[in-house]
């Protein structure tokens, strides 16, 4: 390849980061859980994020499941930093995309998403805003509509 073809990241463009997807029993478990009756659903999904515990899709499916605004909170919150320490060991540092149209990276959008929420729930407007801003720095494009 010569010089001219290969990228040396001078764009103006920041850079994209995909998160490793998850394993794929978590995938399948969770999927199990998420069909058990609304009674036992909640409780299922927490089985799969106790054996799981950085699979960001469980923390954001436990999060809706929350008994209350503050349990969605801490859920989203987990997911949230655990997303975090994911994206740093994908090469993320600080900037650059992180898109939804990467169902890896589905799991952690969903975090930040749901934490805005739980915390305007919660009455914590600062974070609520942090988190609007966060979700649209890492996808300009947004969640689809139908997703």
């Amino acid at each position: 390849m010569s010089t001219q073809e290969s990228p040396i990241g001078l764009g103006g463009r920041p850079p994209e980061t995909v998160l490793p997807g998850a394993p794929a029993v978590a995938d399948q478990r969770l999927a199990a859980a998420l069909g058990e009756p609304a009674g036992r659903r909640r409780d299922a999904v927490a089985d799969v994020v106790a054996a799981f515990p950085t699979f960001l899709l469980g923390w954001a499916e436990l999060g809706a499941l929350a008994r209350d605004d503050v349990e969605a909170y801490a859920c989203y919150r987990v997911g949230y930093h655990r997303g975090l320490d994911a994206l740093r060991g994908a090469g993320w540092r600080g900037s650059g995309y992180v898109r939804w149209e990467h169902p890896a990276n589905r799991g952690f959008l969903r975090c930040v998403e749901g934490l805005g929420h739980a915390a305007a729930a919660i009455g914590e407007s600062a974070e609520e805003e942090r988190c609007s801003l966060f979700l649209a720095q890492l996808d300009p494009a947004g969640r689809p509509p139908d997703a």
